[in-house]
């Protein structure tokens, strides 16, 4: 998921096209040979031919993916015009991702149809089609061959289509796909100086290439941030997420849970007594906690903007970040001096492994939408994953989920980020959590409870699980979706 609720400065997530550009004309001249829009295609008869539709998006505010939705919809209204024969225009809602539930779910209770598409949360999928405020998107697929696309990884239809989980019923269709990277600064490492210093000191070389950090485990990476935390000089090893908002601090721990054999619940049963209070969930809480020390003051309460502040203002020498933000850690004043990265391995030798949480968005089709505007959506997302448009959405700063953009051989040089969002976008290196329409009610409580720990609030790692495990399967046990909690429940706390 992921997820910014913090960004406050648009501008800070947009670049100007010009700047996106550069460095993309190679892949441009070989896949855009055409016009954007293929002026051979006869207008199609259309039952909106002749009539002018305004529609709505929600999406998530200072989110760079979610704006560009409406930024490109100059792009589908000319294209609309030519093919289809209608007028269409767009407007853009939004909201901080803290607040973008409620202020869907507000709306859509009331059977309104003020937001014609919405930009969701993965997590929200259940919350959104319980109640029937999205449409199922089986049939619409089925009859719309521009829809059924070939995506990168069975992990795209997972985490931002299906509900329930292992179903075969999909909501929604990927609008922004997003996983965890580590971006680093590539002139640190090449600085012969630095090399020396860390070979001398390790006895290893410092590691400077994709293909060494695809290797690295966070052992061995632990030795590169201590190299580069320096307090005197205001310069710190690394920085992730252990904010209370929203879920920073839930998808940065995750990894060290799932990497090292940890899980966070039943989805089958509901249980989560026994499985999300584990002794190597406890050790990995510890692990997280623990590199407080190469991260600078202050780090407890970093979320997304935070950690773009760090590491643009040269305070952190790396950042474990969203690839979605990756416009937003690579300004003008950085540019060829970030290397972009997998997430080093928990672990140790054949054991180690590597699982960290996905981030990103779909797009859903508001259920009450009329007949008009839900024919234009479904006209607009079959734009939408077009192949021209999937280029020009990753050309300005986006990330696309299908096949074929993926897989062409310019796609890893359009963006720093591409290559290792890429790799990371491929079952058993990156998942998602809850789709349950519980989500919310389950994501606070946790969340309190993982920051109580972060900030040493509560020092018992063991206690906050049994917690946190104990209060989630009585909300579900309360949904009807988990057996009662056990006896050992009723003496918890925090």
């Amino acid at each position: 998921m992921a997820r910014s609720t913090l960004i406050s400065a648009r501008n800070q997530l947009i670049m100007p096209r010009r700047r996106l550009l550069k460095g993309a004309a190679a892949f441009g001249a070989a896949t855009l040979g055409a016009p954007f829009i293929n002026r051979l295609h006869a207008q199609e008869a259309h039952p909106l031919a002749g009539q002018t539709i305004e529609m709505s998006i929600l999406g998530i505010a200072g989110w760079l993916p979610s704006s560009l939705g409406v930024q490109m919809s100059p792009m589908f209204a000319e294209f609309a015009k030519e093919r289809y024969g209608y007028d269409v225009s767009f407007t853009f809602a939004e909201a901080p991702f803290a607040d973008l539930f409620q202020k869907a779910a507000t709306s859509l209770a009331t059977r309104s149809q003020e937001f014609n598409i919405i930009i969701s949360d993965s997590q929200w999928l259940g919350a959104l089609a319980q109640p029937g405020w999205i449409v199922q998107l089986n049939d619409i697929i089925a009859q719309n061959p521009e829809l059924q696309v070939e995506w990168y990884s069975p992990i795209v239809v997972d985490t931002y289509m299906k509900y329930p989980d292992g179903s075969d019923q999909l909501w929604g269709l990927p609008q922004e796909g997003d996983t965890i990277a580590l971006f680093l600064r590539q002139d640190m490492l090449d600085d012969p100086a630095e090399q020396q210093a860390f070979q001398e000191a390790h006895g290893m070389p410092l590691p400077r290439t994709f293909e060494e950090y695809e290797n690295l485990t966070m052992a061995d990476f632990e030795k590169v941030a201590a190299h580069f935390t320096r307090p005197d000089q205001n310069l710190y090893g690394t920085a992730m997420q252990y904010s209370r908002v929203y879920d920073f601090v839930s998808c940065y721990l995750y990894p060290f849970m799932w990497s090292q054999g940890g899980d966070i619940w039943n989805p089958d049963t509901g249980e989560v007594v026994g499985i999300l209070n584990s002794d190597i969930n406890a050790t990995a809480m510890q692990q997280m906690k623990d590199w407080l020390k190469y991260q600078p003051p202050g780090a407890t309460n970093f979320g997304i903007a935070e950690e773009v502040d760090v590491f643009t203002q040269g305070r952190v020498f790396s950042a474990f970040q969203w690839a979605a933000v990756g416009l937003s850690m690579i300004p003008e004043s950085l540019q060829g001096k970030v290397l972009v990265v997998p997430p080093p391995k928990h672990g140790t030798g054949d054991s180690a492994g590597r699982i960290y949480t996905m981030g990103g968005q779909p797009w859903v089709l508001n259920a009450f939408n009329d007949d008009a505007h839900m024919r234009v959506g479904i006209d607009f997302l079959k734009w939408w994953y077009q192949p021209e448009t999937a280029v020009e959405f990753a050309r300005r700063g986006g990330n696309p989920a299908d096949a074929a953009t993926l897989n062409s051989p310019d796609f890893d040089t359009i963006n720093p980020w591409n290559r290792a969002y890429k790799y990371m976008l491929t079952d058993g290196r990156s998942r998602d959590f809850w789709h349950h329409p519980k989500y919310a009610e389950m994501l606070a409580l946790q969340q309190e409870g993982f920051s109580a720990f972060m900030t040493g609030q509560n020092e018992d790692a063991k206690a906050v699980l049994d917690y946190i495990a104990c209060g989630q399967q009585q909300i579900l046990a309360d949904a009807g979706n988990a057996p009662m909690v056990p006896d050992m429940c009723y003496s918890t706390s925090l």
